[in-house]
């Protein structure tokens, strides 16, 4: 489809919302919506425009995430990556925060450098800078 122009969001199962809130503020994301909806989902967003929802419903006896951690791959939506200017700054940052890097840095054949860490309920995240040109 043509139509399509960007990402609106991305929705990320928490267990708790004051945890989630205190670890994506971390991050930069500032909170924008109290629990709504059937689901309940809270709204969060960082200055970038990157858009979260906090789904709210996660079962707290899970200890694992069944998409990474399993042998069993399931079908799904294993992380979200973020784009960044300066993967050295942020790396340095992450570490500051005392959030555990749980893969990387890693350097792909065409420059681009990662890392992944995970949140309070073991969701991944990915910090990408794109190669230089």
């Amino acid at each position: 489809m043509k139509e399509i122009f960007g990402i609106n969001h991305v929705g990320i199962r928490v267990t708790d919302l004051a945890e989630a809130r205190k670890f994506y503020e971390q991050l930069g994301f500032e909170f924008l919506a109290r629990p709504i909806g059937p689901e309940p989902v809270a709204i969060m967003e960082h200055s970038s425009g990157v858009n979260i929802n906090l789904i709210l419903n996660a079962d707290s006896g899970i200890t694992e995430n069944i998409l990474m951690d399993g042998p069993e791959k399931h079908p799904g939506y294993t992380h979200i990556a973020l784009d960044v200017t300066d993967i050295d700054a942020v790396e340095t940052e992450i570490k500051t925060l005392g959030i555990e890097i749980t893969e990387g840095p890693i350097t792909i054949p065409d420059g681009g450098v990662m890392f992944f860490i995970r949140d309070q309920d073991k969701n991944v995240i990915e910090f990408h800078q794109r190669p230089s040109k």
